[in-house]
């Protein structure tokens, strides 16, 4: 039995089969990019964003249906979530995006359509017209909202665009409509201390978000990251270092917030530095270890919520 809950398991619960993710990448932007908040970006964000498979110039319905197709086949899958993945999806004119959405409606067995978006690209109009849209063809949405760490110093200081306020806010946008939550960190960057891994568990929990996707920083080629970390001015965590943030993570994280990943990975063409040159299974094999070796599980340290100075009247 898992010491943490998994994603699989949470859709599992949730469509009573198998389901997965078929990622759509689009030709999008980022307002941290085009000069509407800022220009160049997030120190570690290259010019790829979070798509490094290339999907040329296919339309979202042969995306969708190909991916559909190869991964129904190889995991079985029954139920699929059309993936929105790359740059920030909800940054474009309303309707040219829900242009985009519309395809996935119309393919049978996708289930959900997640968009993986910024917090401060999410507003009510957006959500309120895209959830009526996606809920009258019997589909769910939901949004991954690209956090990072809840420390508003780092967030400045790899000029991330946006501070934690914007990410409180999206997150209450998003329980307005009854819209799913997952946010995506990174346990590592630099400067970052235990206290931060902490944190930032303490605060998915209170704001009670649905997913986690946990990332370990990798240093990707042409970024102002990979231009410090030539000149030695950034440094990374040792793996058992990153091993045990995610560990205290999940210790502290409440029971019922599902883990959509552990850790991270990138082309290693594409990289100067990646997963300490271990392959993703071997670091997620180091992950479960520690966490048998201590006998630890998700939410074991989970104590902080719910008027923590009067447990002890109770």
């Amino acid at each position: 039995m898992s010491r943490y809950y998994r994603y699989s398991d949470f859709l599992k619960d949730k469509y009573g089969a198998k389901t997965y993710k078929l990622p759509v990448n689009l030709d999008y932007t980022c307002p941290n990019r085009d000069g509407n908040l800022g220009t160049g970006g997030c120190h570690f964000c290259g010019a790829d964003g979070a798509a490094f498979e290339d999907s040329g110039s296919k339309s979202v319905r042969e995306q969708l249906l190909g991916l559909k197709d190869f991964i129904g086949q190889k995991y079985g899958a029954h139920r699929f979530i059309a993936y929105y993945q790359n740059f920030t999806n909800t940054y474009l004119p309303l309707e040219e995006l829900k242009e985009n959405i519309a395809p996935a409606l119309e393919i049978e067995d996708i289930v959900e359509v997640a968009l993986s978006t910024r917090p401060d690209c999410v507003s009510d109009r957006y959500l309120g017209e895209i959830k009526e849209m996606v809920e009258g063809k019997d589909c769910e949405l939901t949004v991954e909202l690209g956090l990072q760490t809840a420390n508003y110093h780092t967030l400045l200081s790899c000029n991330r665009g946006h501070t934690l306020a914007e990410f409180i806010d999206a997150v209450l946008t998003a329980r307005k409509y009854d819209i799913e939550v997952g946010v995506h960190l990174i346990l590592n960057l630099p400067g970052e201390t235990l206290n931060d891994v902490i944190e930032n568990a303490k605060i998915m929990s209170a704001l009670n978000v649905n997913t986690v996707k946990l990332h370990n920083l990798y240093i990707e080629k042409n970024t102002t990251y990979a231009r410090l970390y030539k000149k030695g001015e950034i440094e990374i965590t040792a793996a058992d270092e990153y091993v045990n943030r995610v560990v205290t993570f999940l210790a502290y994280l409440a029971p019922d917030i599902a883990i959509q990943r552990l850790v991270g990975r990138a082309p290693r063409e594409k990289t100067l530095f990646m997963n300490w040159d271990y392959n993703k299974q071997e670091i997620e094999n180091m992950i479960k270890e520690h966490l048998a070796r201590e006998d630890i599980n998700q939410g074991d340290r989970c104590d902080y919520l719910g008027g923590k100075a009067l447990h002890k009247f109770y």
